[in-house]
């Protein structure tokens, strides 16, 4: 084989990694029963393509070929191990009563793969890890990022990142939790949990919560493919919900912010850049959502999202639809951040000094007191009702909190402009 071809059998390999190698470490987990060893075979596997790929050439079906060689080599290396340790006679007879033949490559077809992603994806989030640890697991075993890159997204360090996955790993090991899909009765908590975890990667994405950038598109991306994924393996009502709402939020990622990375609001921005395809695809989905009348808090969230897409300009907004949505889903859900968002939009129904009153309430709770975005909006709402002193006050404290750039110049910028 020529330096040429060669290299043409590496770049498959590497395209086949890319959209493969997640796939394929699904179903190997679920086979060795092993993240480590599964990790270990997957790499293992993209090795000996190189070489096998090169001489023979690429097999009809290369991801079920990588997860059998990538299983056969995983149980080699297991054999090997188990001959040299004493403690592990159990594991030996069972290693070597093993046999692995050219017929296995047909038992991994797409439907078995992309129950086991919906296997891993429920174990990454099993609610006895730490939400941090599920946060990490996902991005990691999921999406497959780096803990470089995990660690660059959440401003932590990547040993920190590193002992997360690795502790979530020892007790999804010691705990024996179980690499399944949870039953009909156990599903709607679990999906909560694993819903939760996705969202919240978007947010972190959509609007970081620190550093130099507004947003970061590759978790906002990850996230949305995740929802993605979730809706083919499992299409709850809730499911499309939270897809719909990623797509029509991040519709409007390229008119969030200037050329030079300042925060554009949404009254002042740009609707000429907002992507249309995505809000043709999460209107849909908010419409199937809805449609099935077992409506949820995304689904809430994705209908608020989609009143504001289908308004031509800020003017146009229907914000009396937007209250009684806010509504209905704080009956659901209540918590002050939906609060929050409910007075901003009675603000704009009924006024700045409706909507004051509604945030001085929610403040003098406490419930917020640390939250730059309720001072934001208490100061935003003081400087259109002529109260100077208290919006300067109310920009102060949002700027002692907020730790995001973009935010810190916009909220400088409003309160130079701030009448002496």
């Amino acid at each position: 084989m020529s330096n040429n071809d060669l290299q043409q059998v590496r770049r498959l390999v590497d395209d086949v990694y890319r959209s493969e190698s997640r796939m394929v470490l699904a179903t190997l987990i679920r086979l060795l029963g092993d993240f480590d060893a599964a990790e270990e075979a997957v790499h293992d596997a993209f090795a000996v393509a190189v070489e096998r790929w090169s001489r023979d050439g690429v097999p009809g079906n290369p991801r079920a070929w990588l997860v059998s060689t990538g299983r056969f080599k995983a149980i080699d290396a297991m054999r090997r191990r188990a001959r040299f340790d004493a403690s592990l006679p159990e594991l030996t007879r069972q290693l070597d009563s093993t046999t692995i033949t050219d017929s296995d490559t047909e038992k991994w077809d797409n439907e078995t793969v992309e129950d086991d992603r919906l296997r891993l994806i429920f174990t990454c989030c099993h609610p006895s890890l730490a939400p941090e640890a599920q946060v990490a697991m996902t991005l990691r075993e999921v999406c497959g990022l780096t803990t470089e890159e995990i660690a660059r997204a959440f401003l932590t360090k990547s040993p920190t990142v590193a002992q997360r996955i690795v502790r979530a790993k020892s007790k999804i090991r010691d705990a024996r939790i179980p690499y399944i899909v949870p039953s009909e009765t156990e599903l709607p908590d679990r999906l909560d949990t694993v819903l939760q975890v996705v969202y919240l990667v978007f947010n972190e994405g959509y609007s970081s919560s620190s550093g130099g950038s507004l947003t970061r598109h590759d978790l906002s991306g990850e996230a949305i493919r995740l929802g993605r994924l979730l809706i083919q393996l499992l299409p709850e009502p809730e499911v499309m919900g939270l897809l719909a709402l990623m797509l029509l939020q991040d519709s409007r990622r390229a008119a969030r912010t200037s050329t030079t990375g300042d925060l554009i609001l949404l009254e002042h921005q740009d609707r000429t850049l907002w992507n249309r395809d995505q809000i043709a695809e999460g209107l849909k989905l908010v419409e199937r959502a809805l449609s099935t009348r077992r409506i949820g808090p995304y689904t809430l969230q994705a209908a608020i999202a989609a009143v504001h897409a289908q308004a031509p300009h800020a003017d146009a907004t229907d914000w009396s639809q937007i209250v009684i949505l806010y509504d209905v889903l704080f009956q659901a859900e209540p918590s002050p951040i939906i609060e929050l968002n409910r007075a901003a939009a009675v603000a704009m129904r009924d006024g700045a000094s409706a909507g004051l009153v509604l945030i001085d309430a929610i403040l003098a709770r406490g419930d917020l007191a640390n939250y730059h975005l309720a001072h934001a909006a208490r100061a935003d709402l003081c400087r259109r009702s002529g109260r100077t002193a208290e919006a300067r006050a109310s920009y102060e404290r949002a700027l002692s909190l907020t730790q995001q750039e973009p935010e810190r110049r916009f909220l400088e910028r409003r309160m130079s402009e701030l009448p002496n």
